[in-house]
């Protein structure tokens, strides 16, 4: 049987490879999306590594510190002429609304006795 830590650690994981599909993919393999459907997927993702990081055992200020660093990397690493991608503030402020939307999810369910209610 996996273990609850095991799981959770798991889980970002998991996450953590899904976000380097979606902000590493070169420009010609992105799909086209309606406005705005890129600074909500910027949201949705940064909300789940946040949430994912701290259920694995980061603390709320690392996983904070530690996530707005990678988005901050991911932007300058989408520039590079490889990605034929380009580097958005405006991403980077949606990745930083997705980092704060996880840690209050994590404070939202602390109290919980579910495997994914994040620790005290």
């Amino acid at each position: 049987m996996v273990s609850v830590d095991r799981a959770r650690r798991a889980c970002f994981a998991i996450v953590l490879l899904v976000s380097f599909g979606i902000l590493f993919t070169p420009a010609g393999a992105v799909p086209s999306a309606p406005a705005g459907v890129d600074t909500a997927i910027h949201v949705v993702l940064f909300t789940a590594l946040t949430y994912t990081g701290v259920l694995a055992g980061l603390s709320r200020p690392v996983a904070a510190m530690l996530l707005l660093t990678y988005a901050a990397a991911s932007e300058l690493i989408q520039s590079l002429p490889a990605l034929n991608r380009s580097a958005s503030p405006r991403d980077w402020l949606a990745d930083a609304a997705g980092v704060g939307a996880g840690v209050a999810l994590s404070l939202a369910f602390r109290r919980s006795s579910r495997w994914w209610a994040s620790p005290p």
